[in-house]
């Protein structure tokens, strides 16, 4: 079910951004009243039914539910969930563009990962790569880190930013291990539905720390988390479509559009001008994104059905 056609392929990914872009904001406002734990729990409710219907159209609804690894998938939604706990809680922290330039860290802790784990062979060239995006990762982190206190609303942001990179990579590697015998579709479909539930478990949080206790929403609140939501299962769908079209070397380096929407969201929804050293970190660590992904395209390395599964911590 893939043709080549790289400008629609692009297209659908740029897409996709940007509707992530729009789901981060209404994030980020309805922080301003909601627990992260709800926030992540109507992300991925709402979120779901777009996949689903997606689904459903590609004739896939019976078969994205058998799986013989269920526990590969409760593990993948496990990490996940507690990447987007992470992110959404530096989205509500920081300014956009800097909680967005701190995600970009995943690719790099990905081949670290894949290193470690999956036993990959990571050549010097990719090492190199990796050890320079660190660097602009600690030029992003350093105005937060370098003179904020630790518990500060900045440095916890940067902080809980770097950790959701993390588990996001760890998400990754299961889903590098599911795409061995699971289809797209059950990927996709195992995580919104699993993820939806495990947000559950956020509510007894509230028992014992009042500001993250669930809450009733008003009519304008509620709203906004459904925008959010829905946003989130389109970019997801948008995202999973674009590479039919093309490879993940063709379509990946799209993913660093992000840096554009949240500038641009920043400045107009939220009076937020990056600071000089996220700008140059972020170009530090998305040179060094771009570089990785072309050694491995020369590598023969095809990450397309990988990306096609996965699901950006962000989302």
């Amino acid at each position: 079910m893939t043709s080549h056609a790289p400008l629609l392929g692009i297209s659908l990914k740029l897409a996709s951004t940007l509707a992530f872009s729009i789901m981060v904001v209404a994030l980020k406002i309805a922080s301003q009243t909601v627990p992260v734990g709800e926030i992540v729990f109507a992300r991925n409710f709402f979120g779901l039914w777009p996949v689903l219907i997606m689904v459903a159209v590609r004739g896939e609804l019976k078969i994205a539910f058998r799986t013989q690894r269920p526990l590969g998938h409760l593990g993948r939604s496990g990490v996940g969930i507690m990447a987007m706990i992470f992110s959404f809680t530096s989205f509500s922290l920081l300014p956009l563009p800097d909680a967005t330039a701190i995600g970009f860290a995943t690719p790099l802790f990905v081949i670290v990962l894949a290193f470690l784990v999956l036993k990959e062979t990571v050549r010097i060239y990719r090492w190199s790569a990796v050890g320079i995006g660190f660097l602009g990762i600690l030029i992003i982190l350093s105005p937060h880190l370098g003179k904020s206190e630790l518990g500060s609303g900045q440095a916890l942001g940067a902080l809980c930013g770097a950790i959701a990179a993390l588990f996001s990579a760890f998400a990754m590697m299961f889903v590098r291990k599911l795409c061995e015998s699971e289809r797209t579709s059950t990927i996709v479909t195992w995580f919104s539905g699993m993820a939806t539930l495990l947000a559950l478990l956020t509510i007894p949080v509230g028992w014992f720390w009042e500001e993250q206790a669930w809450i009733l929403p008003d009519a304008k609140t509620a709203g906004i988390l459904v925008l959010m939501g829905l946003c989130g299962g389109v970019g997801q769908i948008l995202m999973t479509q674009s590479y039919r079209f093309a490879d993940a070397s063709t379509i990946a380096p799209f993913d660093y559009t992000n840096m554009i929407w949240a500038i641009l969201f920043g400045w107009l929804m939220f009076n937020e001008i990056p600071m000089i050293q996220v700008l140059a970190g972020a170009a530090i660590v998305i040179a060094a994104g771009i570089f990785v992904i072309y050694r491995e395209h020369r590598l023969g390395l095809d990450r397309t059905k990988v990306r096609r599964a996965s699901s950006p911590s962000k989302s």
